[in-house]
C-alpha cells in the first residue's frame, strides 16, 4: 500500500474499474442486506451511469495498477454524501478505506452523512473508528427521505452516520 495513489474514476472507463471493485466487495453484504434488497449484479452499469449523471465522483486507491478500493461522495444541497464504500475483500483493514475517507472529507467544504445497512455492523464500526456517529432514529427516516432516493424498505433497514459538523449543528 506504500505506493498506493488515489485517483478519481470521472471517465466511464474508469467507473468501469470501480464497478468491479464494488461487485467484489459488495459480496461481504450478501446475507446481510435484506433478501429484498439484494440483487446480481449490486451494481449494474446503468446504475453506475445514473450515480455518475447525478454527481457522485467516485476515487479509486490503486497499488500499480492494482484496484483497492473504491467510495464516491456526492455534493447534496447542504450536505455531502459518502456513497458506494468498497475496499478488497483480501485487503480490508489495511487502511485503504480510511485513505479514501480522508480524501472525500478533504473535498466536502459542508457536513457529510453517510448512508448504510444496520446490519452491516463493521461498516459501521469503521465510520465510528474515523470520527462519524450514528443518528437518531427519527434524524435517520429525515435525512433518508431527504438526501436519498431509497424505498421505504431500505429506510428501515438502514442506518445514517454523521460527522461532528453535522452533529455540532444540531446543537
Amino acid at each position: 500500500m506504500a505506493d498506493s495513489a488515489l485517483t478519481t474514476a470521472c471517465t466511464r472507463t474508469r467507473a468501469r474499474a470501480a464497478r468491479a471493485s464494488n461487485a467484489d466487495a459488495a459480496q461481504a453484504y450478501r446475507g446481510v442486506i435484506p433478501s429484498d434488497r439484494w440483487h446480481e449484479p449490486y451494481m449494474s452499469a446503468d446504475e453506475l451511469a445514473k450515480e455518475i449523471d447525478s454527481g457522485v465522483i467516485f476515487w479509486m486507491a490503486e497499488d500499480n495498477g492494482q484496484l483497492l478500493g473504491v467510495m464516491g461522495i456526492q455534493d447534496k444541497e447542504d450536505v455531502a454524501l459518502v456513497r458506494h464504500a468498497y475496499t478488497a475483500t483480501t485487503l480490508q483493514r489495511k487502511g485503504i478505506g480510511t485513505k479514501l475517507l480522508r480524501r472525500v472529507e478533504a473535498l466536502a467544504d459542508k457536513p457529510i452523512l453517510i448512508g448504510t445497512w444496520a446490519d452491516a455492523s463493521w461498516a459501521i464500526e469503521f465510520y465510528r473508528r474515523n470520527g462519524f456517529t450514528v443518528v437518531s432514529d427519527g434524524d435517520r427516516n429525515r435525512l433518508l427521505r431527504a438526501y436519498w432516493s431509497v424505498p421505504a424498505r431500505q429506510v428501515e433497514t438502514s442506518v445514517v452516520l454523521a460527522d461532528r459538523r453535522w452533529m455540532k449543528a444540531q446543537g
